[in-house]
């Protein structure tokens, strides 16, 4: 099976563990997005967070997921809704395709 390098896009992403907590500001700045985008997903329910203390706090995984709505938005004019459904179904394919190569691993294939 073919492994691809990362696009420079999901090189932050990928640096940042599920232990890096960043604000509202930083997921804007890591998707070339404005707060105010990142508000009205996460008021939306397509993007999730943390708020503690006052603050929104996000995880690496959020990251990766907002930097896709982000993508599927520009790239083809995507309502917000759409972009969130399509990165919900590329989220379970990726789920599956990691689950079949665990148990193609167990199998001996």
């Amino acid at each position: 099976m073919a492994t691809h390098a990362p696009s420079p896009r999901s090189a932050l992403a990928e640096l940042l563990d599920e232990q890096t907590r960043l604000t509202l500001d930083d997921l804007a700045r890591a998707c070339c997005m404005e707060p105010g985008w990142v508000t009205e997903r996460l008021e939306a329910g397509l993007l999730h967070g943390e708020h503690a203390e006052g603050r929104w706090q996000f995880s690496a995984t959020t990251v990766v997921r907002a930097r896709r709505l982000a993508r599927l938005e520009s790239t083809f004019d995507a309502d917000p809704q759409l972009a969130g459904l399509t990165t919900d179904l590329i989220e379970e394919v990726t789920a599956l395709r990691q689950r079949l190569r665990q148990l193609e691993a167990l199998l001996g294939r």
